[in-house]
């Protein structure tokens, strides 16, 4: 067999060339994909200066405690009341609970930027981001460097409860300025401005919380962790249900980081994982048992459960986003508690507090979602 010379080698290179710039430009304009939970492949628009958070340190508080024990011990020592600097004013802490990359990132961007005033001042963003998982596109624009420390989070297990703890740790270091603290899905869109959002929640002295009594499925709820595990923490009659999606005032932040009685029940292993939504129940059972006056006996984050029973609310398809379903979405009132009262609070039967997100939506509905935005979703 003949060795190729020099020469032969130096064209067969520079016939592939062409080839491989080709290959280069077809492959760098492919728009990254994942799979939702629906599931469906979606091609997910990029933000501009995108940058991969990972390897990336959260910039605030990065000298705080690896540990959650230690972390929530020094958590619970901040001022319960907002402490804005001079002439700062009070601060929205949205924290976002994700194992993927956030599907409506730049809806959320727009959110946060088309506002009638300087709003980097009026908001802070959490992200808890699950490091099992890959986060391709990477966080950017307002999400950039914006990840905490985060573990591994499943359902069924008291693992999302932890992570919902940890934001609430690190916002409450982070800034004492933040006043109320917003958990976000990654399947949930904002449905009015961030100047609707901030003006409607800012000076609330009270939390929003759905806190729900005499649920179908209650006890089996209650005795997920095997019968009578609660006891004698958590007794039946005070064991509550709600949405996991709440807006917590920045006293019951520090309540919750606080608390060990019953997140020493709670972080129990469930042994009937199909009645096992500790997320669900650890925070409106805690807010009921230890400040019930002080909630909003609702959740802001609408969801339609008409027809579901498998867990998961309905997921708003793209062919049914419109503006016809935002402006039906604001409409619906809220649940107030049990029938509608909270204790023996009846103030809740006179109120009629705005949904200001809203959840499930398909991911492939995030063009329709944009095109609507300004005119429909932040017009107020």
């Amino acid at each position: 067999m003949l060795s190729p010379t020099p020469l032969s080698l130096l064209c067969a290179l520079l016939l592939c060339l062409p080839l491989a710039i080709v290959y280069t430009i077809i492959s760098a304009t492919i728009t990254t994909t994942y799979t939702d939970e629906n599931p469906e492949t979606i091609n997910l628009p990029r933000l501009n200066n995108t940058k991969n958070h990972q390897g990336t340190p959260f910039e605030p508080n990065t000298a705080l405690p690896d540990d959650d024990e230690s972390l929530f011990q020094v958590a619970s020592r901040v001022n319960p009341i907002p402490c804005p600097q001079k002439l700062q004013p009070k601060k929205l802490a949205f924290m976002f609970l994700t194992n993927i990359p956030l599907p409506f990132a730049p809806l959320w961007e727009l959110y946060f930027n088309n506002q009638s005033s300087n709003t980097k001042t009026l908001f802070n963003i959490y992200i808890h981001a699950d490091p099992t998982y890959n986060y391709d596109p990477p966080f950017s624009g307002v999400f950039a460097h914006r990840v905490i420390p985060s573990k591994h989070t499943r359902r069924f297990t008291p693992t999302l409860i932890s992570a919902a703890r940890r934001l609430l740790a690190h916002a409450l270091l982070d800034d004492p300025a933040n006043a109320m603290f917003a958990l976000i899905s990654p399947s949930c869109i904002p449905i009015h401005s961030f100047d609707f959002t901030y003006k409607t929640v800012i000076n609330s002295d009270k939390s929003f919380i759905e806190i729900l009594n005499n649920e179908v499925g209650e006890y089996d709820r209650w005795a997920a962790r095997g019968e009578d595990v609660m006891l004698p923490e958590v007794k039946l009659e005070e064991f509550r249900i709600g949405s996991q999606f709440w807006i917590l005032t920045r006293k019951h932040a520090r309540l919750v980081v606080s608390d060990r009685k019953l997140w020493s029940k709670f972080k129990l292993p469930c042994v009937q994982w199909y009645t096992c939504y500790p997320e669900e129940n650890y925070f409106s059972t805690l807010l009921n048992m230890r400040d019930p006056l002080g909630c909003v006996p609702t959740t802001l984050t609408h969801v339609d459960w008409r027809g579901r029973f498998d867990g998961h609310p309905r997921t708003y398809k793209a062919s049914v986003v419109g503006p016809e379903l935002i402006v039906w979405i604001r409409r619906r009132r809220p649940r107030y508690g049990h029938n509608g009262t909270n204790v023996s609070d009846l103030f809740v039967t006179e109120r009629h507090d705005p949904f200001l997100f809203a959840r499930k939506f398909s991911f492939d509905s995030i063009r329709t979602l944009m095109s609507i935005a300004n005119d429909v979703i932040f017009k107020n």
